[in-house]
């Protein structure tokens, strides 16, 4: 067997069938799904084609260039775009004429919004700062945005879309606390003459442990890639399917004697006459350099730790005795059904957790969607020319799947 030299499979059909589930646990509560940082490594225009063709009309992107990427491939006006991280030199007019909600923290930010708005009012979002401290305006703050918003409204420069918070999921006490301050503040806006006609405040883990917190919507990010954030919770626990396998292939193999210095710094020493296997994955791809001995790999259904410092493109491990060649499949994660690790288990071991995980699979690891056999807008999308992926197609088509 020969494997591919590095590889992110994407299963399609697994993101579906969790964002089913979700939906199913939410109901009757909106989904918003959260594709924020290129869908957590998995690709965002194909996982945004298969949410919308699954029937999602809310999408979260963090960026307005996100939104706007999703806009130039077909994703329509049906499906709202939220985004709520601006860059300050942001021109709003491509964003409000592509319908791209915004969300806005202060007046200043809102100012800029209504400032640009031309043809059609912009839709916007207000954050409220209830304790995390990253978004939203603070309680001082908050009167002056409602204000400029209560004027704008009036003057149909914008539509006010929804208010909006995120918890920092401290303590169930703190979140109660966040949720109490946020609900203050809609109650001040209407007082203050705004109608605020949606609110959102819980993501991921609030959505599934709070069902008090999920308002007219909830943001689900990690659920939906089989990363559930609960402490001691795995994807098989809720029914999830994890979405992504990252997999390599043996490049090389080599004898080497007893006591042998593997990698730099000699930080491990063979203990007895062994076979050495490189694997051509390293820092840059995504590996962290901790993994060394922390993070046990699969080749042929056994784990092998990683033996030594984990290098920019690859890392080694010892497979003692065992009849490992050159070609052979190395799973690094996956679902966890042939015995190898799963990305929360990759990410407890790094002291980390599985959407950090996704997130630093590098740019140079082709990613391969399989599944999801739909009526062309993904398998199209993905035979087009697209230069940021490197997709390969052909596998798709020899296992007679829809990319």
């Amino acid at each position: 067997m020969n494997a591919p030299l590095r590889r992110a499979r994407i299963d399609l059909d697994a993101y579906r069938s969790n964002l089913d589930l979700v939906r199913e646990w939410m109901d009757p509560v909106e989904v918003m799904a959260i594709m924020k940082a290129d869908a957590y490594g998995h690709g965002l225009e194909p996982i945004a084609l298969a949410a919308v063709d699954a029937g999602v009309r809310w999408i979260g992107v963090l960026t307005v260039p996100a939104a706007l990427r999703l806009r130039a491939i077909g994703v329509g006006e049906d499906v709202r775009l939220f985004t709520w991280q601006h860059d300050p030199a942001l021109d709003f007019r491509d964003a409000i004429d592509s319908a791209v909600d915004l969300g806005v923290s202060n007046a200043a930010e809102l100012q800029r919004v209504v400032d640009a708005v031309d043809q059609r009012p912009a839709r916007v979002h207000l954050g409220v700062d209830t304790g995390l401290h990253r978004d939203g305006a603070t309680a001082e703050t908050w009167p002056d945005l409602v204000a400029l918003a209560v004027d704008a409204q009036r003057a149909g420069r914008i539509e006010v879309v929804a208010a909006y918070t995120h918890l920092a999921e401290s303590s169930d006490d703190d979140d109660s606390a966040a949720v109490a301050l946020f609900d203050a503040a809609v109650e001040q806006a209407e007082d203050l003459g705004l109608d605020i006609p949606m609110e959102h405040v819980a993501a991921s883990l609030a959505g599934l442990e709070r069902k008090e917190f999920r308002k007219d919507m909830v943001r689900m990010g990690a659920n939906l890639f089989g990363m559930p954030g609960a402490d001691g919770v795995s994807a098989a626990d809720l029914g999830l399917e994890p979405v992504m396998t990252l997999t390599a292939s043996v490049a090389k193999t080599k004898r080497v004697p007893v006591d042998t210095g593997v990698s730099y710094d000699y930080t491990y020493r063979t203990t007895s006459e062994t076979t050495l296997a490189l694997v051509p994955v390293g820092y840059a791809d995504g590996v962290p350099r901790r993994a060394q001995g922390r993070v046990e790999v699969s080749i042929g259904g056994r784990r092998y730790p990683i033996a030594g410092r984990v290098a920019m493109d690859q890392f080694l491990v010892d497979v003692g005795d065992d009849d490992v060649r050159v070609g052979d499949l190395v799973v690094l994660f996956g679902t966890g059904e042939h015995g190898e690790m799963t990305v929360l288990e990759f990410g407890a071991a790094v002291d980390s957790i599985g959407e950090e995980v996704t997130c630093r699979i590098g740019a140079r690891v082709p990613r391969e969607y399989v599944g999801h056999e739909v009526e062309g807008r993904v398998g199209s999308w993905l035979r087009g020319d697209h230069h940021h992926r490197d997709h390969h197609r052909g596998d798709h088509q020899a296992r007679g799947t829809h990319a």
